[in-house]
């Protein structure tokens, strides 16, 4: 009797252990080794602008768990890298692309970061505008770098002719680049492009964006000899106010005169010196470099062409995750 007490108890007691060990995974969402899944959604809106259709994205990105997603989306179109962006705190994006006259499949492609699985959305058709006039598109791939502080990166910027047999003349484009984090850089060769009069294939630049790491030592001033700047800053005030205490010991009246004279004489000598930015890097040298901070950011890539009478500009973004 007791044998089946002590058989009963023990069964109790493991099924009891197995359902308290399975209710935390049926509370949970599913999570795997390469981290939570996502959901990523795409919306389109599009507006006619100088004869140039404007869409204007919404992006969102979430979790198996409800929770919004961090890192970068990249835009596709016809399934090729078309910009890329930094999703805010709350998952989302909302970019703004000029596109080429015709029609496009658009979808978004989140790269996942530490926690989250990467997802793409369901395709949206677009159709643009097609105009008659010369233009250009440009797009950057890839859409998306990872780089760690102090690492350099490289992205191709596609610029492709739209009507350039209605160029009577070569068609100059500038690029450039804005919204880069803190201490980094970007570097496009060529810097400016040349479309040619009938020109149909993309003429490419490569862009160059450097990160910059924090330095491990501080350089050193150069030594220069027979010359003390804590010395003097202790003497010289000090023989300005001796002085001026046993000149006024016997005339009270100059007192005040040298002691507004030894004061003016302290501030300017300040002021050129130890107070000036110039002073501080020959006595102290250089200070540390600063890191590129972490994140994710959205760099934007434009496109300028003027014929000296009207501008074109374009641009796409490049979603760059610094770690």
């Amino acid at each position: 009797m007791r044998r089946l007490i002590s058989r009963s108890l023990r069964f109790e007691l493991v099924a009891g252990l197995g359902i308290a060990l399975a209710l935390p995974a049926l509370a949970l969402p599913a999570v795997d080794a390469r981290g939570l899944a996502t959901q990523t959604m795409l919306s389109t809106e599009t507006r006619d602008q100088g004869g140039h259709t404007v869409a204007t994205l919404s992006v969102s990105v979430t979790g198996a768990d409800g929770q919004p997603a961090t890192g970068a989306v990249v835009i596709q179109d016809h399934g090729k890298p078309l910009a890329g962006f930094a999703l805010d705190a709350q998952g989302r994006a909302t970019p703004s692309l000029t596109l080429a006259g015709g029609d496009h499949t658009l979808t978004a492609v989140y790269t996942g970061d530490a926690t989250h699985q990467t997802s793409t959305s369901q395709v949206t058709p677009v159709r643009a505008v097609v105009s008659t006039t010369p233009d250009f598109a440009v797009s950057v791939a890839p859409a998306s770098l990872t780089l760690t502080a102090g690492q350099s990166g490289t992205a191709i910027v596609s610029i492709t002719p739209i009507n350039a047999q209605s160029l009577t003349a070569p068609m100059f484009v500038t690029i450039s680049c804005s919204g880069l984090p803190d201490q980094s850089s970007c570097v496009f060769t060529p810097e400016n492009i040349e479309i040619m009069p009938n020109a149909t294939a993309a003429v490419t630049s490569s862009m160059v964006l450097a990160t910059q790491t924090k330095s491990l030592a501080q350089a050193a001033p150069v030594a220069r000899p027979g010359s003390s700047p804590i010395a003097w800053a202790v003497l010289l005030p000090g023989v300005f106010g001796l002085a001026g205490i046993a000149f006024g010991a016997r005339r009270r009246r100059w007192l005040s005169r040298l002691s507004l004279l030894a004061l003016v004489g302290l501030v300017t000598v300040l002021g050129t010196t130890a107070c000036s930015p110039f002073y501080n890097y020959r006595n102290h040298g250089p200070p540390y470099n600063l890191p590129t901070p972490a994140g994710t950011y959205s760099v934007q890539v434009d496109a300028q062409s003027s014929n000296g009478i009207t501008a074109i500009t374009h641009n796409t973004s490049l979603a760059l995750t610094v770690q």
